[in-house]
Formats: structure tokens, sequence, C-alpha cells
């Protein structure tokens, strides 16, 4: 198999990165507007809805697409096209039963779940619930294939539906109640912004049952050549599915549970220990969850995409029993996952304010925001290699162990997030420390299993070490750049000296990005830390190669 062959999941993980990308920018533009329409307290509803909706989604059937991925690619690499097919239909029998139940125990608990604001937004969620197995189904059926289009163009489709939706909503059910109070008109906005969420996932899905439609022919005259002679029973291919979608729910929920379990700590010690009001509470944790955490998770977009790529690309390797080759794609996508994270890190640490006041110019949260996005960027790196590392583990059948490492990591930040609120005057802060805390103890002990499992021992230099080095240089210069752009700003008098308009922010920022990315390029290929059969392998990787070697980099 040649080198292209071989690192194609490099590629597709680049498409459906770029993807994730743009999903995440929209989804932070059209939140900037949404939030000064429904408000700082109705963004906190919103989240706070939201976050208990993640996890029931992710405990009903969010880990489906990841089991369908993993298990259809290892029946396709072994040509068993029949079983595949009927591990799709599994898989649909699957959403159907657990997305149904959990939607309508969504709805019926909403009020148990909740507070009783936040429960009027969660139940606009439940059909949501139900849409998004079906989804997911279909996606996890391509990624199999080893095509990452369908499912990155599906994403931005429904992004862009849900911040059209999402913006037109809100405006839609503050009109019914624009002579109440300003908590019922929150409550109405962020119900609004709900209603965004699931149309954005119902035109995803029937743009995927369209491409289904329009590639089935091709699916069943595959199944007609089958001939592996093997062909499993519809109980082995629910018990498949439920041995490997449980633990994948399990590792994915309590990934996701630290959320709310950080949400209920917060409330509970800043009602009892400091006396803060609901619109308080839902306030202070919008800063977090509604503005810095989306930021943060843009370039995680990349590891999470390298996640879904690696697992059915290294699953069919995995099953063929060709080990060097799946090392040798474990590397790969590591290393490729954090030559975007460190740069990325650095650059939020050192640009947290004028980023925040980019997306969210509101003035009352500009410094609390970039705050705890600055406390929050090492979390990138460590988000970005643990997500990337539990898409190893689950491809190679070792899917218990995320569910450890998960369980493990939230016991530990609980205990911290408890003691810093209790016992230091930090406030929704702590969040952010606890963000980087759990993400930090996941790619330990996964980096520990997989060394112990599959013999992998991580290469360090070329991964970690140069990287750092070119984007503490990057850091350095976008830093320069951008304060260098402020102080011609005053002396040309087209501002004061300690004021920034959003205008003359944006030409900063854009400028110190641009320049710190060409200039981490250039270190990164010039301290060798990427090769030329590497850079091939990215998206656009002969464009890149050949600016390299007119620069005479390489």
């Amino acid at each position: 198999m040649g080198k292209e062959k071989k690192n194609g999941f490099i590629l597709q993980a680049g498409i459906l990165a770029a993807a994730g990308v743009v999903t995440r920018i929209i989804g932070i533009l059209y939140r900037s507007p949404l939030v000064a329409i429904i408000g700082d307290e109705g963004n906190g509803y919103y989240s706070a809805a939201y976050t208990i909706y993640t996890i029931i989604l992710l405990v009903s059937t969010n880990g489906i697409p990841s089991a369908v991925s993993k298990i259809v690619a290892g029946k396709l690499a072994k040509k068993e096209y029949r079983n595949a097919h009927k591990i799709l239909i599994g898989a649909f029998c699957y959403v159907f039963v657990a997305g149904g139940l959990a939607s309508l125990a969504c709805f019926f608990f909403a009020d148990t779940m909740a507070g009783e604001n936040s429960a009027m937004v969660l139940k606009v969620f439940t059909p949501t619930i139900f849409f998004s197995g079906i989804l997911g189904v279909f996606r996890g059926y391509f990624q199999a294939h080893g095509s990452m289009l369908q499912t990155s163009f599906s994403q931005v489709l429904e992004q862009i539906a849900n911040a059209l939706v999402s913006i037109g909503a809100a405006v839609l059910f503050l009109s019914f109640v624009s002579q109440a109070d300003t908590t019922t008109q929150a409550v109405y906005g962020a119900m609004g912004s709900a209603v965004g969420t699931g149309m954005g996932v119902v035109i995803a899905l029937l743009f995927m049952i369209i491409v289904y439609r329009m590639n089935s022919p091709m699916f069943q005259a595959r199944r007609k050549r089958d001939r592996s002679g093997k062909s499993l029973t519809y109980k082995q291919v629910f018990t498949m599915i439920l041995t490997m979608v449980t633990p994948v729910i399990l590792s994915t929920c309590i990934y996701n549970v630290s959320s709310f379990t950080n949400l209920q700590i917060y409330s509970r010690i800043s009602e009892t220990l400091r006396g803060y009001t609901e619109a308080q509470i839902a306030t202070a944790y919008g800063y977090f969850s509604g503005k810095a955490n989306p930021i943060t998770n843009i370039p995680i977009a990349f590891a999470a995409a390298m996640s879904i790529a690696i697992i059915p690309a290294i699953s069919g390797s995995y099953e063929k029993g060709n080990k060097k080759e799946t090392r040798d794609k474990i590397g790969q996508g590591i290393k490729t996952a954090m030559l975007i994270s460190i740069p990325s890190a650095v650059g939020m640490a050192v640009l947290a304010k004028p980023v925040v006041y980019l997306l969210y110019p509101q003035p009352q949260s500009l410094e609390t925001v970039s705050k705890l996005l600055m406390i929050m960027s090492p979390s990138v790196v460590f988000y970005g290699l643990s997500t990337v590392t539990n898409g190893v583990l689950q491809a190679t059948g070792y899917v218990n162990k995320p569910v450890i490492h998960a369980s493990v990591a939230l016991i530990v930040q609980t205990i911290v997030l408890a003691i810093l609120l209790i016992y230091t005057p930090a406030d929704v802060s702590a969040m952010s420390v606890t963000a980087v805390l759990y993400s930090l103890c996941v790619s330990l002990l996964n980096g520990i299993s997989l060394r112990r499992k599959l013999q992998y021992h991580q290469e360090m230099v070329k991964t970690f070490m140069l990287p750092v080095i070119a984007a503490a240089g990057m850091g350095a210069a976008a830093y320069g750049i951008y304060w260098g752009m402020e102080q011609c700003f005053v002396l040309f008098k087209l501002k004061q000296p300690d004021t920034m308009s959003w205008s003359l922010n944006c030409i900063s920022l854009m400028i110190s990005v641009l320049g710190a990315a060409v200039l981490y390029f250039l270190l990164i290929i010039k301290l060798k830390a990427i090769e030329k059969q590497e850079l091939q392998a990215l998206p656009k990787g002969t464009f890149i190669v050949r600016i390299a070697q007119k620069l005479h980099l390489l």
C-alpha cells in the first residue's frame, strides 16, 4: 500500500475538520447577534438546557456514529457487504427505540432535570434527540466507507440552518412576550434558539437521506457481489452494536457529564455560599459555556475530525492484523492533531481579549470571558490529544478504556472544582481550570493504555517539542504585531491609548493572525517537524509543498 493510500484518512480528516471549523465559526458568529437578542440571561438558560440535552443525547444515541463506523468498516475490510447492510438496519432499530424513549423522558422529566426557566427550553429540544440518532446512523455508515464528504456537507448545512432559524425564531418568540418581564423574555428567546438547533438537525437528515438514496443502487449491487459466505443473525448484529455502542456512549457521556456536574456544583455553591440568584448564576455560566467554551471548540474541531476519520482507518488495518500500519496511523493522526492544536492554544492565550472582543463585543462580559479563555487555552492541546486517542482505543476494540479514564478524570476535576469554589476567591474561572485538568487526566491515561495494549510508543520531539518551539515564536509574533498595530493607530490618532473600536480590533487581529500563521508555517518546516510526504498527505498538500519548495524550505 502506497504512502498516499495509507495516509488517506489524513485527507478525509482534513475535509471533515474544515467543515468542523466552518460550523464552529458559524456557530460563534451567529451566537453573538443571538446573545444580543436574548441577552446574557437568556443565553444562560439556553446553555443550561443545552448541557442537559447534550447529556441525554449522549446517553441515548450520540455514540452511534462511531459505533457504526467502527463495526461497518471492519466488515467492509473483509468484503462482508451483506453484513454491513444488516448492521445499518440494526443501528436504525436501535436509535428508533433509544431515541424515542430518550425524547419522551426529556419532555416529561424536564422540570426535574433543570430549573423552572431552563426546563421550558429543554422541552423544545426533545424532538431533536430522536432525529439526531437517525442522522448519526447515516453519518457513521458513510464514514465507515472512508468518505467524510457527506458528513462534512451535512454538518455545514445543519449549522447554517441552525443559525438562520435560531435568530429568526428568537425574534419571533420574543415578539410574543414583548410586554413581559425580562426573565420571561429571556426564556422565550432561549426557546427560539432551541428551535433552530432542531431545525438544523432535520435539514441535515433530509440531505443524508437524499445522498443515501442516490448511492442505493451501488450498495445493492455490492451486496449481490458478496462472496464472503458469512451471514450475521440480527441477534448477533444487535449484540455487536450494544457491545460497541455502550462503552462509546458511556465514555462520551462521562466526557460531557463533567459539564453538567460543573454546572450543578457551581450553582449550588454559588447560591449557598455567595448568595447568587438564578439569573446571576445563569449569566456567569453563560460566560463560560456559551462564550468562552465555544471558542476553544474551534481548533478542537480538527482533533474531533481526526478521531472520526481514524476509527475506520485503524479498524480496517487492525482487523487485518497489520500492527505496523496501525501504529503508523496512530502516530500520524496524533502528530497532525498536535501540529494544529499546539499553535491554536498559544494563539488563543496571547490574543484572548482581541478574539473575544471580535466575537462577543458586549462590554459587560469582555474582561471575564477573556480571562476564562486564557485560562482554558491549554485544554485545546489536551482535548485534542484525548479525542484522537479515544478514537484509537475505540477502533482497536479497547472501548472500555475511555470509559474508565473519563470516570477517573471526572472524579478528580469534581473534587478540585469544589475545593476551588469553597476555599478560594475563584468564581466561574474555576470551571476553566478544571476543564484543563480534566482533559489532561484523560490524555495521560489514554497514553498509558496505548503503550500497554498496543505497544505504541509516542514520538516526542517532532510531535510535541518542535511544534511548541515554533508556536512560542508564533505567539510572540502575534502579540507583537497586534501591539504594534495598536500603537500605529494611536500615532495616527485613529484611537485613544486605552480604547479600541471593534473595526480596528478586527483589522489588527486579522493581520496578527495571518502574520503568525505564516511564521508558524515557516518555522515548523524549517525545524523539520514535518516531512515532505507528510505535507503531501494534508488537504492541498501538493500545493503546500510547491510553495515550500519555492521558498527554499524543502
